[in-house]
């Protein structure tokens, strides 16, 4: 299989030499390069019986990385079957309008900060309303900033129970079987959030935002009003999906969802001559699938757009679910619909080794030769070296 770390291994340092990046892009790029390599060190085991030796590389553990994704995911998930409700979930999808894209670009953590706080507070603040519920709901949202084909493409998934604690405590309230509040007034109420808030970072911190290219108008303030005022006329895209059918579906889909990278290694199908083809579902041709073919440097810098800003978490918890009321308001909504609880502890403090046998049923502790008990026996200390201009 083609992957990214062979892409960046062969033009990755090339194109930090021909573009001025900042530490934790190229901290990215390093990692990537690194992972499962002699690089990271790693660890060598033997079998006790007939003397078979094995090698091991550390992962960079970098979330971008396609490779680091899948025990990180289950673990995760694992983590969360607690959290879970005996209800119907919906998934809803809140986007940001393509006008937008340039400022999201050289403004990520202010643009993606307020993308999370405008879709909070609409699904929070509508739900408490008697006229459609009137119940604190629960969701979680992540975030997710790239399209099939690579572009910038801010949205946020999230994922609903289909009801909420009634606001005095004392019991589930249901929603209607389609979603409780109606798209067009999710779409209305997000907007104004969103545009709310983008206007109070531009003008209380204006000197911080940045605005180059296309948007360099918008520093001056008459200029950046006529661009708002345009965001209030157009109709923003807020999708909402038929509800789940059960609390297994909903593991599923966030297994799919959660711990995605812009791009997985099996979507790459080939790379010579300087040149990368990928696959693509074209969302606005019938969901056909296609092959992209781009030079590496373009698929380099259309990956590089969806590397997040340093310590921004992604995946947020809201309601009910939020940290803070785990052991109040989730525990009261269990009781009230006498969901059960699991014993999600013995899973989470399972070894790579343990888990990895329980995702593939490979034993990583049997000899692939003897079928004897392989045991560590010595560590491998990291290589203290890298391209010069990906030096961190």
């Amino acid at each position: 299989m083609i992957e990214l770390q062979d892409i960046f291994l062969k033009y990755g340092d090339e194109y930090c030499q021909k573009h001025k990046l900042p530490f934790h892009i190229k901290k990215v790029i390093w990692n990537i390069i690194s992972c499962r390599t002699s690089k990271l060190g790693g660890h060598m085991d033997e079998c006790e019986e007939c003397g078979h030796i094995r090698i091991s590389y550390n992962s960079c553990r970098d979330r971008h990385c396609p490779k680091c994704q899948t025990l990180k995911k289950e673990k995760w998930i694992e983590d969360r079957k607690n959290d879970l409700l005996p209800v119907p979930y919906f998934h809803v999808v809140f986007t940001i309008p393509e006008e937008l894209n340039f400022l999201v670009l050289t403004n990520q953590k202010e643009m993606y900060s307020i993308l999370f706080k405008s879709v909070s507070e609409t699904l929070l603040e509508l739900s408490k309303d008697a006229k459609y519920l009137g119940a604190e709901i629960g969701f979680t949202t992540i975030l997710h900033t790239w399209g099939q084909n690579l572009m910038n493409h801010p949205h946020i998934h999230c994922i609903v129970p289909s009801g909420g604690l009634s606001l005095d405590g004392t019991r589930w309230i249901n929603s209607k079987e389609d979603f409780f509040i109606p798209v067009k007034v999710l779409w209305k109420k997000f907007r104004g959030k969103f545009l709310y808030y983008l206007k109070k970072e531009y003008y209380h911190n204006n000197s911080e935002f940045k605005f180059t290219n296309d948007i360099e108008d918008l520093k001056y303030k008459d200029v950046f009003q006529c661009f708002v005022d345009k965001l209030y006329n157009k109709n923003w895209i807020v999708y909402c999906k038929p509800p789940f059918g059960s609390a297994e579906h909903v593991l599923e889909y966030l297994d799919r969802y959660t711990h995605r990278v812009a791009i997985s290694n099996n979507r790459i199908v080939a790379f010579e001559n300087g040149y990368v083809v990928f696959k693509w579902r074209d969302y606005s041709d019938k969901n056909k699938e296609k092959f992209m073919t781009v030079t590496a440097e373009e698929f380099i810098r259309r990956f590089l757009l969806h590397v997040l800003p340093r310590r921004f978490v992604k995946i947020r918890h809201y309601g009910i679910l939020s940290n803070r009321n785990h052991e109040t308001k989730l525990k009261r909504c269990k009781l009230i619909l006498n969901a059960k609880s699991l014993n999600s502890s013995i899973t989470a403090k399972l070894s790579t080794a343990e888990l990895l046998l329980k995702l593939t049923g490979i034993d990583i502790n049997i000899c692939p030769c003897c079928k004897g008990t392989m045991s560590l026996k010595r560590k491998l200390e990291p290589k203290i070296c890298s391209p010069p201009n990906i030096a961190i």
